[in-house]
């Protein structure tokens, strides 16, 4: 692939933007060397403005997603792009969030460009484990255990009931729920079928992968691994 075109479809700029970055000087190899659209360096030794170029397609990140943040680009509020570096948005293949977390859910979103990989994530066969932490407006009953374990439990407007989902109980009114699927706000409407309500989610894990002490609106590029502990 041209330069040019690795480098726009990295999100940098249109392919004539590029050229002009190209004509600035801005792009170079490590050793200070200024590079032109058509020559052949190797993706590693290339530089914009004296900082490595981001990681080519097959790009996997962790993102801590802050309340009041939807898994959207269109949506006009405030989105998941805003808390990454705008180019991000940018990119070619498209980088995706990794299933979605509601408007008033944070924590731990992958979010990746690789579409066989996401497909990989989120395909009920994977049956990766999703860690939760939930407060509640009202104190737990007690059965909600027997009935989230059960394996019985249908969703109101589902026809399927579902899979088992461990619940232990942290307080009278919080809860950590490990779910092996992800149906549309299943965690609120578990809990509003055993009449509860759900005021404040948080996704902790997502397999053997957890937060790391990554701060509410910070991101980092997964290594290795970190893809082992999701089983990528």
């Amino acid at each position: 692939m041209k330069l040019v075109k690795l480098i726009a479809n990295l999100g940098y700029g249109s392919r004539r933007e590029v050229q002009r970055m190209f004509r600035a000087g801005q792009i170079t190899d490590r050793g200070g060397e200024v590079l032109y659209a058509d020559d052949q360096v190797a993706h590693a030794e290339v530089l914009i403005d004296a900082e490595p170029l981001d990681p080519p397609a097959g790009l996997l990140l962790m993102l801590h997603k802050p309340v009041g943040y939807t898994c959207s680009t269109k949506d006009p509020g405030r989105v998941i792009y805003d808390l990454m570096p705008p180019r991000f948005r940018l990119r070619d293949p498209a980088l995706s969030s990794v299933g979605r977390l509601d408007r008033d859910t944070s924590g731990l979103l992958l979010m990746t460009d690789d579409g066989q990989l996401l497909h990989r994530i989120t395909a009920p066969k994977s049956a990766l484990p999703k860690v939760y932490e939930a407060t509640l407006a009202n104190d737990l009953r007690g059965d909600e255990a027997a009935i989230f374990g059960s394996g019985t439990l249908m969703l109101e407007s589902e026809t399927t009931p579902l899979a088992p989902a461990l619940i232990e109980p942290l307080s009278a009114r919080a809860a950590r729920i490990t779910l092996v699927e992800g149906r549309y706000h299943q965690i609120r409407r578990m809990f509003a079928a055993v009449g509860n309500h759900v005021e404040t989610l948080h996704r902790q894990a997502l397999g053997g992968l957890t937060l790391e002490g990554l701060a509410a609106g910070q991101w980092r590029i997964l290594d290795g691994a970190d893809r082992d502990r999701i089983g990528c």
